[in-house]
C-alpha cells in the first residue's frame, strides 16, 4: 500500500497507514497508528477501522468456503505473488483452478 495516496477522505493516508500495520507484525508501529487516527478522528475510529479491516477478512474466508473462485485476470496479475507465497497448495485454491 501507499499511505501517501489520496484516497479521497478525510485523513485517508492515516487509514491507510492503520491498514498496512494491522497486517503487519510490528506492535509499535500498530500502536502509532491508532494513536495517529485517534489523534485526528477520535477513538470511535479504531473500532471503526478495524471493524472494516475485519469485514474484507470475514467475506474472503466466505468466498473461500463457498468455492468462489478468482477471477481470471486476477489470477494471471498474481501469477508470481501465489508462487511466491505458496497459495496455490492451499485446498481452497482447487476451487479456483477447476473453474478455469
Amino acid at each position: 500500500m501507499r499511505p501517501d495516496q489520496d484516497i479521497g477522505v478525510p485523513h485517508g493516508d492515516l487509514l491507510l497507514a492503520f491498514a498496512e500495520t494491522i497486517i503487519g507484525n510490528d506492535r509499535m508501529a500498530l500502536d502509532t497508528a491508532r494513536t495517529a487516527l485517534a489523534d485526528a478522528l477520535g477513538v470511535e475510529a479504531i473500532s471503526g477501522a478495524s471493524a472494516v479491516a475485519g469485514n474484507f477478512t470475514k467475506n474472503d474466508r466466505v468466498a473461500n468456503a463457498l468455492g468462489i473462485p478468482v477471477d481470471p485476470p486476477v489470477l494471471k496479475g498474481t501469477e508470481e505473488l501465489r508462487e511466491q507465497l505458496g497459495l496455490n497448495g492451499y485446498a481452497s485454491a482447487q476451487n479456483t483452478f477447476r473453474h478455469m
